[in-house]
């Protein structure tokens, strides 16, 4: 080898150390981490799913859903690392009412929702909550889910004083948690894409009584996952299958809609306590406590005779299907009721509490 011939490779080997230093250099912002080292050197078909960054301003979450046909998978960043603990978190149905129970401090249910919300905070004592309304039906197929942090609150209720649409609720979503929640139910192919949603009265409202801004604030995320826009219990029951996971992470379920919800019989004016309401409340309560197939049970209770007169929709009703599919088995227990005219404002929760 003469002299030239050694200098040049010389020159090779000491360019090609260089650049091997480079690309492990971690200051060096392109090549930040092995794996997205790995994605750029992986073939496309490859790759391992990008991690989704968190939205900014109004732009959309970079989030795509999985149909029954579909193998594809979602665009999902990884869940916490501090999301798991030893202990199944219960799970909560509230009969949430109008937005006027805000200022009811004298109605029964009042001191009840406050109760629930201490046992809550201060037993429970949950890493965030995921809750799911009677007032967002998404679609007859596929779920929504709220990803954004900061969004304003959703009056959507009408005729009542102006003060009402002047009410704020501090609250917080989580991204990384939205985006968790949509992993678990696209491995259980249910369809789901996230979206910018506030929260409707049927969480803001009764959380300002449960969870009081000032007294005893609900200082974790919270993000709402909307219901399917069908009366299916099935459909309601495998949902709260595949959230049921989040238990088991420190993550709080819970419920919002009424346990009997007739809101034409009380425009009508019918105050005083109605024979379906009295009837259907207490089926309820033996669908959820009782022993046996409990989804059965769940589902006889559309067929029943009094069932269109105690919910003529069954948007309020289907959240304790969701319930009973997030218990995974845990006992049901109706923790308070009270049959009022067409209402019941029974409160329910499953498992044991810490």
């Amino acid at each position: 080898m003469n002299f030239f011939s050694f200098r040049f490779l010389t020159f090779i080997v000491s360019v090609f150390i260089l650049t091997i230093a480079i690309l492990l250099s971690p200051n060096v912002r392109m090549f930040t981490t092995p794996r997205t080292l790995l994605s750029r050197l992986l073939p496309l078909g490859n790759r391992p799913a990008p991690t989704a960054t968190p939205p900014h301003n109004n732009e959309v979450p970079p989030i795509t859903s999985k149909s029954d046909n579909s193998h594809s998978k979602t665009n999902t960043s990884p869940a916490p690392a501090n999301m798991s603990t030893t202990s199944r978190t219960p799970v909560y149905f509230l009969s949430h009412g109008g937005p006027n129970i805000m200022y009811e401090k004298d109605h029964p249910v009042f001191p009840k929702l406050q109760e629930i919300g201490r046992e809550i905070t201060q037993r429970v004592k949950p890493k965030a909550v995921v809750v799911f309304s009677a007032h967002w039906q998404a679609k007859p197929n596929a779920i929504e889910i709220n990803t954004f942090e900061d969004t304003e609150l959703i009056y959507d209720f009408y005729g009542f004083p102006s003060h009402y649409y002047e009410e704020t609720y501090p609250n917080k979503g989580s991204f990384p948690i939205a985006q968790h929640v949509i992993e678990l139910l696209t491995k259980h192919d249910i369809q789901v894409s996230g979206t910018r949603r506030g929260l409707d009265h049927g969480v803001w409202a009764s959380f300002k009584v449960a969870f009081d801004p000032l007294t005893n604030p609900l200082q974790v995320p919270v993000i709402q996952v909307s219901l399917f826009a069908t009366e299916s219990p099935t459909q309601h029951l495998a949902l709260g299958r595949a959230v049921s996971a989040l238990r088991s992470e420190g993550i709080c379920l819970i419920m919002s809609g009424m346990a009997v919800h007739n809101l034409r019989d009380m425009r009508f004016g019918f105050d005083d306590v109605q024979p379906y309401a009295k009837s259907f409340d207490e089926a309820l309560r033996e669908a959820v406590e009782g022993e046996g197939d409990r989804d059965e049970k769940m589902i006889a209770l559309l067929k029943r005779k009094d069932a269109r007169g105690a919910h003529p929709s069954f948007e309020h009703l289907l959240p304790v299907h969701v319930g009973v599919g997030a218990a995974a088995g845990d006992a049901g227990k109706r923790l308070w009721t009270l049959v009022e005219g067409p209402f019941s404002w029974a409160q329910y929760r499953w498992g044991e509490l810490p």
